[in-house]
């Protein structure tokens, strides 16, 4: 993780005499996340949305006389309220260019053809071809399912909380599995695989720890299905996964790369994925 922030850094050290005390801030649906470069450093932070005047604080302390540039759901509300003479870089355009500059700086080579999933709050998918960047399918699935649905699932409260108690718990006692069908008998597909979400319902006793591993599981399935439909379309083979939703949650980390490799494609994971959008705005100005 060092090695890779470490080039991270050296790419930018050429940016560092043109440009100092500016910022990147993607404001999405749960996070603010920033992106600020001082004396040819670059800085990470983020906060939950519903503390952004703490976040701004923070920032304007950190950082005086910023120069700023702004991406993401939320980003009019913080330029009228904190930053009016700063520029609005399209969403789409941020997560694109910071996720070609991150591919770089961390020497992934993945060609010129591939996908970009953006899992934030909900989940983007794009296609790069070459310069040309097209958003082709978004849904509601994402890391507002998961702490949304997870605190109806169970009494927990918080993302971090929800991820270790997911680790904790078996899928199997609430999904039907293709094993429970087939029982003794020979399965045409992995006996490990999914034939029904939740489908156990109540009739096996389960934990919150079973139920988040459920969750997971689905969101997980939901999303590769989405990216391999979209892959045979557009014929590419590998999908960049971004967003912060993978942040610190290895067991759907884990689901999707073994998915995505089970139907072939390629994921790459980037190390400051979670931070594409603000990246991109602040390089794009």
């Amino acid at each position: 993780m060092i090695v890779k922030l470490v080039i991270i850094l050296v790419v930018l050290k050429g940016w560092g005499e043109m440009q100092r005390n500016t910022a990147g801030i993607d404001a999405g649906g749960s996070l603010i996340k920033m992106v600020y470069q001082e004396n040819e450093r670059m800085h990470f932070k983020k906060f939950p949305i519903n503390e952004q005047d703490s976040a701004i604080s923070w920032l304007k302390l950190s950082v005086p006389s910023l120069k700023v540039s702004l991406t993401g759901g939320k980003s009019s509300v913080i330029q009228k309220k904190y930053f009016p003479e700063s520029v609005i870089i399209p969403e789409f355009q941020a997560t694109y260019e910071g996720t070609r500059f991150l591919l770089e700086a961390e020497n992934k080579s993945i060609g010129e053809t591939y996908l970009i999933v953006n899992i934030g709050t909900g989940t983007s998918w794009h296609v790069v071809k070459g310069d040309k960047v097209e958003r082709i399918l978004g849904s509601g699935i994402g890391g507002g399912t998961f702490t949304g649905l997870g605190s109806l699932l169970t009494k927990v409260r918080g993302y971090h909380q929800l991820t270790v108690l997911t680790e904790e718990g078996n899928k199997g006692n609430v999904d039907l599995m293709v094993k429970d069908i087939y029982e003794s008998g020979e399965s045409p597909i992995s006996g490990e695989l999914t034939a029904a979400n939740f489908a156990k319902g109540i009739r096996l006793k389960s934990s919150e720890a079973d139920r988040m591993a459920s969750l997971s599981n689905m969101i997980a399935e939901t999303i590769v299905l989405l990216t391999s439909q979209a892959a045979t379309i557009h014929q590419v083979k590998s999908a960049v996964i971004i967003g912060s939703t993978t942040v610190g949650n290895n067991p759907l980390r884990q689901a999707l790369e073994s998915y995505m490799n089970m139907v072939g494609v390629t994921p790459v994971f980037l190390e400051k994925g979670e931070y594409c959008g603000a990246i991109g705005a602040h390089i794009t100005v």
